[in-house]
């Protein structure tokens, strides 16, 4: 039989032995399926990342979901306004778990040059970032990267990691209610 990749397996004839988390850990990490929240040009450079030179359906993820609930992954690209944060939050709490956030240029990551009033000083102040791409706008191999960190953390996730009281604790401190 064949090997699965990044696996430690035990192969015989007719029959291949692994743990069920990595082999879940594998499949999750093939078929992520990311919901663009893109607001400025950091959108504009996500967009040629999805186009055909740089091809994102090489892994896996041909499929863009624009509605929360169908999506794994929230892409947050460009500057988000403090006004615009609550819509963000609840696009992020309307998604299923297990759910994973990447933050894409430097007004996502930090609010950017944008140091005003009316702009959010970072997206980690309203729901927690998985990943960080810095950059104004970061290139498309910059988020190309960012986006395997993210398949990095999927494929190594333990199983029962969402359920446990740390991870309550954390979106607690985000002010996401928890289905107990």
């Amino acid at each position: 039989m064949g090997k699965i990749e990044g696996l430690q397996v035990l192969n015989g004839e007719g029959y291949q032995l692994s743990n069920l988390e990595k082999v879940v850990g594998v499949a999750r990490s093939k078929s992520v399926w990311p919901l663009p929240f893109a607001t400025s040009c950091c959108g504009i450079e996500y967009m040629a990342t999805v186009g055909s030179n740089y091809d994102l359906s090489r892994f896996g993820m041909e499929i863009m979901s624009f509605t929360p609930r169908n999506a794994d992954l929230l892409i947050v690209a460009g500057t988000i306004s403090k006004k615009l944060g609550p819509v963000l939050k609840q696009v992020y709490e309307q998604m299923s778990e297990p759910k994973w956030v990447l933050s894409v240029g430097a007004c996502a990551c930090s609010g950017g040059i944008f140091d005003t009033y009316s702009v959010l000083q970072g997206i980690d102040k309203i729901i927690p970032v998985d990943v960080y791409v810095p950059g104004c706008p970061p290139r498309p191999e910059q988020i190309i990267d960012g986006i395997m960190k993210i398949h990095e953390l999927v494929k190594n996730e333990p199983l029962r990691r969402r359920y446990s009281d740390e991870y309550k604790h954390l979106l607690k401190n985000y002010n996401i209610d928890v289905n107990e």
